[in-house]
């Protein structure tokens, strides 16, 4: 059995991280893990920078609650469903990704959470554990799944590379040029069709 392994901003969903920064105008939260390898230096800085904006995670649902999948991800999600076994892997949060879910018709996810106070300020993150991404497809293999695996960003590479078959999706070309052993999708038909030829079976 294989299980297709999808991180989901920037191959489901857009960034919020993005669209919160654009919404608010504050340009250092544009920076995602496509620029910064570092996931908990990253996060240390935008949490720094909510607690100095004073804005907390309402803000944050409020612009998220008018955001849409990408277009085309849902039919996508849709033709990996009737294929594999499915599992969202994201360096998200279940506070986050809760609206999405709901649209794209509750796939597996796995993610992280939030430290959040009775005001509604984000005070922490908690991951499930150090490279939860890498760490849960070692965890398909040890129950003898095969994996493909597709993402866009520096924190998904360490999950491309454990799976049997990663795919880089619609990646900046920072990412493309330090990981040129993974094929690259730009398109969901491309991806589609990468997905295919990694399968063992005739799709």
């Amino acid at each position: 059995m294989e299980i297709a392994c999808l991180d989901l901003e920037g191959v489901l969903i857009p960034e919020v991280w993005i669209n919160f920064a654009e919404r608010t105008g504050i340009e250092a939260l544009r920076i995602t893990t496509r620029e910064m390898p570092d996931y908990d230096k990253l996060m240390k800085q935008r949490l720094k920078i909510l607690a100095d904006k004073k804005l907390g995670i309402r803000d944050i649902q409020e612009v998220i609650a008018g955001m849409e999948p990408l277009p085309g991800a849902q039919e996508t999600l849709l033709w990996l469903r009737e294929r594999f076994q499915v599992v969202i892997l994201s360096d998200t949060f279940y506070e986050f990704a809760e609206p999405f879910m709901r649209k794209l018709g509750w796939p597996t996810l796995l993610c992280h959470r939030l430290d959040i106070d009775d005001q509604g300020m984000i005070r922490d993150y908690k991951i499930r554990q150090p490279d939860p991404k890498r760490a849960s497809v070692q965890a398909f293999a040890s129950l003898r799944y095969r994996t493909i695996a597709t993402g866009d960003s520096y924190n998904d590479t360490s999950m491309l590379a454990e799976a049997d078959a990663g795919i880089l999706f619609r990646p900046p070309q920072n990412v493309i040029d330090e990981f040129p052993q993974f094929p690259v999708a730009r398109e969901y038909a491309e991806l589609r069709a990468e997905f295919a030829k990694a399968s063992l079976r005739d799709l």
